[in-house]
């Protein structure tokens, strides 16, 4: 491999400055608004006699005489601890680690706040799930909450999993004038293999083992703290936060509660109090710009992440002005690689990835091939390059070295000229269904191409009641309609995957249409998700009716359903109607019960999945609507590539 500096991919550029040229007024909004409020702060010395005297009340005398006397940065610690979801758990220790750094340094950290923290995991196919996509913006108003005292000079965001890392960056941007880095908590220890996991559900699912068995491999699987080993939404969240480099390099899948990992929260620490001691210029407004999101978005596919950064990804950077589209991710999906394998999309998991050359493999890699900005800022300063480095402990600090730019296991990593794909892991599909997003990285080659009838649901549990009767046995196009973010929070349904995988395995050709998620590790199964828009929105899926022929082709990027624009004029008065009195099914039962009632106003603005399922629409910024009018894929190959 070229470890050698390669000139930016023609393609990427072209990209990019169709991204900058959507942005120019919505970045140019944020930015005054950041400098603005970092002209017009009051530092914690400018605060009423009351007020400072508050925010420092419960601080020990020696806090107390930095906070009065000098002009020492005072960090702000927010965090999404909680000690009964793994991922989580080893930040109980974190507050104390961040404080005693900071104090050797000379300043002052104080905890700031907390924001929610839940586990799909838990909630998954249960009612709380139906909470889980809005949680994101609860988080991100939470962080608000934290820093609304104007008491700091720079915060330390303690967050990992599926909706609280994008959450509390989105809440962050908003005090986008303060330096801010995130220090993540890392993977459990490698238990039962995921692919041997899969199986006993499938076989739990067929009704061959028990709860008991199903219980076995599951607690084995799910062992100890730490992120799930899989690569799912967590682990998609920690590729994003250090190849957008708000971590530090080679810190994201490092196990919980080592040596290494303390090391790498103290040098955090010291890099961040350092950065704002020296007055340099990388707040996280600096931080966070078109180039950054770009990379975000070209680490995701060239890895196989997260479908759920489909949204998360658009939110994000709505946050801070920036305009994305699922146009943009198309586009880029047609020119990156998929590099790595790591389960649901091979065998390995999160942990032998790192073994194998992690995060700085991957970075060097599509840096060499001119698939990557590195005239990005980070929070090790100016360029990307900083990240191609390998980390390791000497005596009780964390040093880098040059990486050695190679893969242990070509399995598990490869080359951008020998990927496993030449495309990236997340396609968009369109037709007449509207819009979709199918992840590909785990699907199999003859899957991606699927033609059979709807069977139409409205219901979780109704899918699995008829797969236990036998009466999926048969090609079928499972359309489970009534699940986007107006309906009912768009609750991710890997509950379903098991079965799905069952008739697949028997022969059957198997597709999933939805205007709901799927899990971040959604897999064999091919699946068009996030179809928008939504039933509640009018969209064609509310017209589906059994029987029906779907043709999902992720080859060609389409979805078709082969009905008549007669016919389908036709059940739209019906379905209008329904929606007019009531009578859809799929909007009855999804009010009240495990707090859902709480949470009804948010379905009611939320916006749609293409504009990345957010309450906050576009924070008052001119959103592009031409995406909307884009009905097909290979126009979008065409436009990259001739």
């Amino acid at each position: 491999m070229n470890l050698n500096k390669t000139s930016l991919n023609s393609h990427l550029q072209h990209i990019t400055s169709e991204i900058v040229t959507r942005s120019t007024k919505s970045r140019a909004a944020y930015l005054a608004r950041m400098q603005a409020a970092k002209a017009a702060k009051p530092s914690r010395s400018k605060l009423p006699c009351g007020n400072f005297a508050h925010g420092i009340a419960a601080c020990d005398s020696t806090d107390k005489l930095i906070l009065r006397t000098s002009h020492q940065p005072n960090i702000a610690i927010v965090s999404a601890y909680n000690d009964m979801l793994s991922a989580h758990q080893p930040y109980h220790c974190y507050p104390d680690q961040i404080k005693e750094t900071i104090r050797e340094l000379g300043g002052v950290a104080q905890f700031a706040g907390g924001v929610p923290a839940m586990c799909d995991g838990v909630t998954q196919g249960e009612a709380g799930m139906e909470l889980s996509l809005f949680s994101r913006d609860v988080i991100a108003m939470s962080v608000a909450v934290a820093l609304s005292h104007n008491m700091f000079d720079g915060v330390v965001m303690l967050g990992v999993c599926d909706k609280i890392a994008p959450g509390m960056l989105i809440g962050a941007l908003s005090f986008g004038f303060l330096p801010m880095a995130f220090l993540p908590a890392g993977p459990m220890p490698s238990g039962l293999p995921n692919k041997e996991k899969a199986r006993v559900r499938q076989q739990f699912a067929q009704g061959d083992i028990d709860r008991e068995g199903l219980l076995k491999a599951e607690t084995e699987s799910y062992h100890s703290p730490g992120t799930c080993t899989f690569y799912g939404t967590a682990n998609s969240n920690q590729m994003l936060m250090e190849i957008m480099g708000l971590q530090l390099p080679g810190s994201s899948f490092v196990n919980p509660n080592t040596p290494i990992r303390k090391a790498f929260t103290e040098a955090g620490c010291s890099i961040l109090y350092s950065s704002i001691d020296q007055q340099k210029e990388n707040s996280l407004a600096d931080i966070i710009s078109e180039k950054t999101i770009i990379n975000g978005i070209v680490g995701l596919l060239a890895t196989g992440g997260s479908s759920n950064h489909t949204l998360h990804i658009l939110a994000m950077a709505q946050a801070a002005g920036i305009q994305i589209t699922w146009r943009d991710i198309a586009k880029l999906s047609a020119i990156v690689p998929l590099i790595a394998r790591v389960y649901p999309n091979g065998d390995a998991d999160i942990n032998h990835f790192h073994q194998t050359g992690g995060m700085a493999y991957v970075i060097n890699e599509l840096l060499s091939v001119g698939l990557l900005h590195d005239d990005v800022k980070t929070v090790m300063g100016d360029g990307l390059s900083h990240y191609t480095q390998d980390a390791a402990l000497a005596s009780d600090h964390i040093v880098w070295t040059p990486s050695s730019g190679k893969s242990t296991d070509t399995e598990v990593l490869r080359t951008a000229d020998d990927p496993f794909q030449t495309e990236g892991g997340l396609q968009l599909l369109t037709g007449n269904l509207g819009h979709a997003i199918i992840k590909t990285s785990a699907v199999n080659k003859d899957h991606l191409i699927v033609s059979a009838p709807a069977r139409v649901f409205t219901d979780q549990q109704a899918v699995l009641d008829e797969f236990k009767q036998g009466k999926l046995n048969q090609d079928v196009m499972v359309v489970l309609k009534g699940q986007g973010p107006k309906a009912n929070g768009m609750p991710e349904l890997h509950k379903l995957t098991p079965v799905l995988g069952v008739l697949q395995d028997q022969g059957y050709r198997v597709a999933l249409v939805t205007d709901g998620r799927m899990s971040g590790a959604s897999g064999k199964v091919p699946a068009a998700i996030h179809v928008s828009p939504e039933a509640m929105d009018g969209g064609t899926i509310d017209r589906i009716q059994d029987g029906d022929l779907i043709v999902l082709d992720a080859i060609a990027g389409t979805i078709e359903l082969k009905v008549s624009e007669i016919t389908l004029a036709e059940r739209l008065s019906e379905a209008e109607s329904n929606h007019q009195t009531g009578a859809g099914n799929h909007r009855h039962q999804y009010n009240s019960g495990c707090g859902r009632e709480l949470f009804a106003p948010f379905r009611q603005i939320v916006g749609s999945a293409t504009q990345g399922a957010s309450i906050f629409g576009d924070f008052g910024f001119e959103a592009d609507l031409q995406f909307e009018k884009a009905n097909k894929k290979t126009a979008y190959k065409k436009e990259v590539i001739e």
